[in-house]
């Protein structure tokens, strides 16, 4: 009989840690279990808890943001960003089997974009929502997800990652330093100023630091050098149903009630012509 060809996550195993002791992991039945016994569930939907008793911070993406998400990408609004980040990986990926990790993957949409450019690499997205991984594991072949706290030690072997994606997420310099190859590279996207400005103050949403890129630098300088940095803006319209989608699934979210959202937006006109600018920075670790 046949055997099964590796799925993604048999593939990470190479990669994976155990986040209690380090050790290897090893599949069996439907979970990850190390030699000292330490076992993980891989989920019916296809992603490992690895943060096993471990509550999830109260900004993780919940079902409703995960679905506005969802909507918003699948309707391509963030297209530029994607095919601009997959044309950088392809350029940049040092192996052609590249493994690659999306730091904060949310539902692996931009993971997804990346390996489409790298057919022979394999990914694997972390994120504290269970409820966007669901995503996250069904959304390409060659990506595996996995429950994790980016803030955390991440359990995955030193220099073991060839191309580290880091789009709107939490930046744990130390971790990405340790666990990406001397010949990879770190890849970070940031919203500018102009970020949906035409949006900022009708619909009550954050601001975007005007200091953001000198704050990510000074995150990132003790580990990694810039390389490089490409601005990337455009002005698209968004119909009443992609103004809520977009703002659902951000962080602003929590800072205005879903009818006030809808009330402001309403009040928009249909479409609303909105500016995407975003900042993609290349870094290389030091060594």
């Amino acid at each position: 009989m046949p055997t099964a060809p590796p799925t993604a996550l048999d593939r990470m195993l190479s990669v994976l840690l155990c986040p209690v002791c380090s050790a290897p992991l090893e599949a069996v039945e439907r979970t990850l279990r190390c030699p000292a016994r330490h076992s993980f569930d891989i989920a019916r939907q296809g992603y490992v808890g690895l943060l096993t008793g471990h509550r999830g911070p109260a900004t993780a993406d919940s079902p409703a943001m995960v679905r506005a998400r969802t909507a918003f990408l699948d309707a391509g609004h963030y297209a530029p960003l994607a095919a601009a980040l997959a044309t950088r990986a392809a350029a940049l990926a040092p192996t052609p089997d590249a493994t690659i990790l999306d730091a904060g993957t949310g539902t692996g949409h931009y993971l997804a974009a990346v390996l489409d450019a790298l057919p022979s690499a394999t990914g694997l997205g972390l994120d504290t929502s269970s409820h966007a991984l669901r995503s996250t594991a069904r959304i390409h072949p060659r990506a595996a997800a996995a429950t994790w706290d980016v803030w955390r030690p991440l359990p995955l072997r030193p220099d073991s990652v060839h191309l580290l994606l880091n789009v709107f997420a939490p930046r744990n310099a130390p971790e990405f330093h340790r666990v990406l190859h001397p010949t990879g590279t770190l890849l970070v996207v940031t919203p500018t100023p102009t970020h949906l400005q035409e949006l900022r103050t009708s619909l009550n949403l954050l601001n975007v630091d005007p200091a953001k890129e000198d704050r990510l630098h000074q995150t990132l300088s003790a580990t990694f050098r810039r390389e490089a940095t490409q601005t990337l803006e455009y002005v698209a319209p968004l119909a009443t149903a992609d103004v809520l989608n977009l703002v659902t699934m951000t962080p602003s979210a929590h800072h205005i009630s879903p009818d006030a959202l809808r009330t402001r937006a309403a009040a928009l006109p249909n479409p609303q012509p909105v500016t995407f600018s975003f900042t993609v920075s290349t870094f290389r670790p030091l060594s």
